[in-house]
């Protein structure tokens, strides 16, 4: 009798399942961004929101939730109903870094969240206030070798954080972080002078780089951007090669209805299959990707060690 009593459960688990995929979306689908307007999450997310309504049916909303390395907009998607209304942009902050950054999360990495599609990769620079006297990294490295803790760095998120971490301790340089919740407000004080230094993604201070307001010393990829060819990379310009990806992918939360993922991750990779869309994000330097349902799985937990062991090896203690 049990056995038949848990086999009708089943079954209506799996219908009810079946009807809200066959339903879905019923309403517009809201993305949250864990950064703010402007920021390059924030134009990836809005460059795939609009073809993926369309392919859905339903418009596609972005919503900026920045703040707390982007805990509060996984947090809430990790609250949000199981129904595929409600999207993660999740990137390498809350997910890959902020659970070895911090010392209680108000969500499990793994368990929270259901995942749905890598969406690409970031470019990110070093730049600095022209005011700096560096023209290369290694001129840089020296001046802050003679200038203890006179240099100000600024970070907007957490690949900044480690990156720039991790380019103190191989070059051996004290310098101050000053924290920011994105990274447009980070770069609105480089500009001004306030803080010196910041490492960032390219559609922040792309504009800037052009004008000659700020100036890119080297940028984190293996190979040279093709849109800043003429800044050497990391590894060229006298350091080691920096371990970590910055990445985004999107997630539901957890118990997200197999049919709905699906359906979802089929629509995400189709809109990154287009000439027209993957043309968009190369020019804010973002290397669309996406992926299946268990390779996000899988790379998600892979950057998760990656990330947590170059945090202890960069010597930043949770908070």
């Amino acid at each position: 009798m049990r056995t038949i009593v848990r086999g009708l459960a089943a079954l209506a688990v799996a219908l009810g399942s079946a009807a809200a995929a066959a339903q879905f979306p019923s309403k517009p689908v809201r993305v949250l961004v864990p950064f703010g307007a402007g920021s390059s999450t924030d134009l990836v997310a809005r460059i795939v929101a609009q073809p993926l309504g369309t392919a859905l049916g339903q418009p596609v909303v972005v919503e900026n939730r920045p703040g707390a390395d982007g805990i509060i907009a996984a947090e809430q998607v990790a609250r949000a109903a199981p129904d595929g209304h409600t999207i993660l942009i999740a990137t390498n902050s809350p997910l890959s870094a902020a659970p070895h950054l911090k010392k209680k999360l108000p969500y499990d990495p793994f368990t929270d969240f259901s995942p749905i599609s890598l969406l690409g990769r970031y470019t990110f620079f070093l730049v600095v206030n022209p005011a700096v006297p560096a023209a290369t990294l290694r001129d840089l490295v020296a001046y802050a070798r003679a200038n203890p803790d006179k240099i100000n760095y600024a970070t907007g998120n957490t690949t900044s954080i480690v990156q720039t971490a991790t380019f103190a301790t191989l070059a051996g340089v004290k310098i101050v972080h000053v924290p920011y919740k994105s990274e447009p407000l980070a770069v609105t004080d480089l500009l001004s002078g306030q803080v010196q230094m910041m490492f960032s993604s390219y559609a922040t201070v792309a504009p800037h780089i052009r004008e000659g307001k700020l100036r890119a010393l080297a940028t984190t990829l293996d190979a040279r951007s093709p849109l800043l060819p003429e800044i050497p990379t990391v590894v060229e310009a006298g350091m080691p090669r920096f371990p970590i990806v910055s990445w985004a992918g999107f997630f539901g939360p957890a118990r997200l209805p197999p049919e709905i993922q699906q359906r979802l991750n089929a629509e995400v990779t189709a809109v990154l299959r287009r000439p027209e869309v993957n043309e968009q994000l190369l020019r804010q330097a973002f290397m669309g990707s996406g992926s299946s349902i268990a390779e996000l799985a899988a790379f998600a937990r892979e950057q998760y060690e990656v990330w947590g062991k170059a945090i202890r090896e960069a010597g930043i203690q949770p908070e």
